[in-house]
């Protein structure tokens, strides 16, 4: 089982945004270990990165405007790449401010998900449905029309 994880900047405060990603995780769960790492906003991006960079494993993904935009069909072929290469994956979130260039340099691959800014809390829980929809795109479910 593939591992994943989803280290992300701040926390969920508002409900609905932690159901949701609740309810992903829950359906990630028959796929991958999924393991999601909150970690308290700072002052800085610099001290905020401190805090990341020890926590990046595997094929890290940072989540970036200025990324690499992919389709789903795209991004599911990656983390069928992945997978068969046995390789964990972490994605990494920013804050409402950013990321320290540092850790946007220590990614394999930044993604884009839009050239639009989305919440942080908003990005986890599109984040974990489109992880979710890779695997059933993998799987060859009926999820992804």
């Amino acid at each position: 089982m593939q591992k994943v994880r989803v280290v992300c900047i701040g926390k969920l405060k508002e409900k609905f945004y932690a159901d949701a990603a609740a309810e992903y995780g829950k359906r990630l769960s028959r796929f991958a270990d999924v393991r999601v790492e909150e970690l308290a906003e700072r002052r800085t991006l610099a001290e905020e990165a401190e805090a990341v960079l020890p926590r990046l494993r595997g094929y890290v993904v940072v989540l970036a405007v200025e990324g690499k935009a992919l389709s789903s069909e795209a991004f599911a072929a990656k983390m069928k790449e992945l997978s068969a290469a046995g390789a964990e994956v972490t994605f990494v979130i920013g804050s409402s401010c950013g990321l320290d260039a540092r850790v946007k340099a220590r990614a394999d691959l930044l993604l884009s998900f839009s050239a639009m800014t989305f919440p942080h809390q908003l990005m986890r829980v599109v984040l974990l449905e489109q992880i979710y929809r890779a695997y059933m795109i993998n799987g060859g479910g009926e999820y992804h029309k």
